[in-house]
């Protein structure tokens, strides 16, 4: 199978960001009128920690139902596990975790794909994942 474009993947990243934003946002807002302004610690970093959860629940929920999140159906880009089928919960959970480290450390991990010889991610080295064009 087919591994999607530079630009497709670019494109892909931003209109998940967008998708992202709007799920954030109303996590946000239910935190926030639960437990009220979080402008000091500890309730700063506990918002913090709960946003990077729902992110990795909607990841990780898309990849293992359908291998692809509403961006990836987008641009037909589906997230594969090893032998070609879909990820186990497990698998996906490690990966999100690899990503975000990566996202921290300057997505180091994402421009890794530049130099891959097979385009892949450094979370998809590990974790043994791979992203694949569908047919139209």
């Amino acid at each position: 199978m087919k591994s999607p474009s530079l630009f497709k993947r670019i494109a892909c990243m931003l209109y998940e960001s967008l998708l992202l934003i709007a799920i954030l946002a109303l996590a946000t807002f239910i935190f926030l009128k639960i437990f009220g302004a979080a402008t000091q610690s500890p309730l700063r970093y506990f918002l913090q920690f709960y946003l990077w959860l729902i992110a990795g629940a909607y990841f990780i929920f898309c990849w293992v139902r359908s291998g692809q999140t509403l961006a990836m159906q987008t641009w037909r880009i589906q997230l594969l596990g090893q032998g070609g089928r879909l990820m186990p919960i497990r698998q996906a959970a490690i990966r999100y975790v690899i990503a975000s480290f990566s996202l921290i450390l300057f997505g180091f991990g994402f421009f890794w794909a530049i130099f891959d010889r097979e385009g892949l991610y450094l979370h998809d080295r590990f974790t043994g994942g791979r992203l694949v064009m569908l047919a139209k």
